[in-house]
């Protein structure tokens, strides 16, 4: 029998910033597992002292400056592997996978796009099918398997504030959603939705224009999982006390935890 799991994906927009906000985190609430995106740091300058004092083991995917990937875990971790076979970008840390309590878990941080037409969109396109051409190739629908983190695009109009202002831009363009649908086809579960059918709960809220206290919210971090993990899958929440510039420690990062929960498994 597999134990349950509480599995957090979190954007921190930089882990030295946001360490202790982090560290208040695992402390509030006792994740076996935490998926971080943007980073911000190599490996050798990542503060994994902090959290082995907290209880956690990490291992690191990390870029100096920009991007990077981790994953704190109590549980014992196996099969780590970063980045993955036919990146098109591999010097931009941006995937980590490992194995914990018998689950597969790939957590990624998709290129953000700029703007529809940018050279950096272009990107985000051939990214994420080169992404998707690695886990069809690595994985099976009937395997225990979950992608978590931050995709950089909302899925459907319910994922967006103001859907009519969004429109065909960045995040929320028609090539974007239509690569989160052919994973879907090919056999996983957007479990935030499949929990919540909308619209939200929002994950994401721009620093500028006071857009979290106006509500202007864009859930663009998910949780994707094939059958045997969904099926194990009771609750699925965003933590918006952590957005919130008056709860916890230091100033908050521009994203909320997205917090899963599993049932023990067989």
């Amino acid at each position: 029998m597999r134990a349950g799991m509480k599995i957090i994906s979190w954007n921190v927009n930089s882990v030295h910033a946001r360490l202790p906000r982090i560290t208040g985190l695992l402390a509030r609430h006792h994740p076996d597992l935490v998926c971080l995106q943007e980073i911000k740091t190599g490996c050798g300058a990542f503060p994994a002292g902090d959290f082995t004092a907290a209880g956690y083991q990490a291992v690191v995917h990390g870029q100096a400056g920009r991007n990077g990937v981790a994953v704190l875990a109590r549980t014992s971790l196996t099969d780590v592997a970063c980045g993955f076979a036919g990146d098109p970008v591999p010097e931009q840390a941006r995937v980590i996978s490992v194995t914990a309590g018998g689950v597969r878990v790939v957590n990624v941080y998709v290129v953000n796009g700029r703007d529809v037409g940018a050279p950096e969109y272009e990107l985000k396109l051939r990214w994420l099918d080169a992404f998707a051409t690695w886990l069809r190739s690595a994985h099976q629908p009937a395997d225990p398997l979950i992608v978590a983190g931050d995709f950089n695009i909302t899925p459907d109009d319910r994922d967006v504030y103001d859907p009519d202002a969004w429109r065909g831009r960045n995040l929320c363009s028609e090539p974007e959603r239509d690569r989160i649908r052919r994973l879907l086809g090919w056999g996983m579960t957007d479990l935030g939705r499949a929990r919540n059918p909308g619209p939200g709960p929002y994950t994401f809220w721009d620093y500028r224009e006071g857009a979290f206290h106006r509500g202007w919210g864009l859930r663009i971090d998910l949780a994707l999982a094939t059958a045997p993990v969904a099926a194990r899958c009771t609750t699925v929440t965003v933590d918006r006390d952590e957005r919130k510039p008056t709860f916890g420690e230091g100033k908050p990062s521009d994203h909320a935890p997205l917090i899963v929960i599993l049932t023990p498994g067989s």
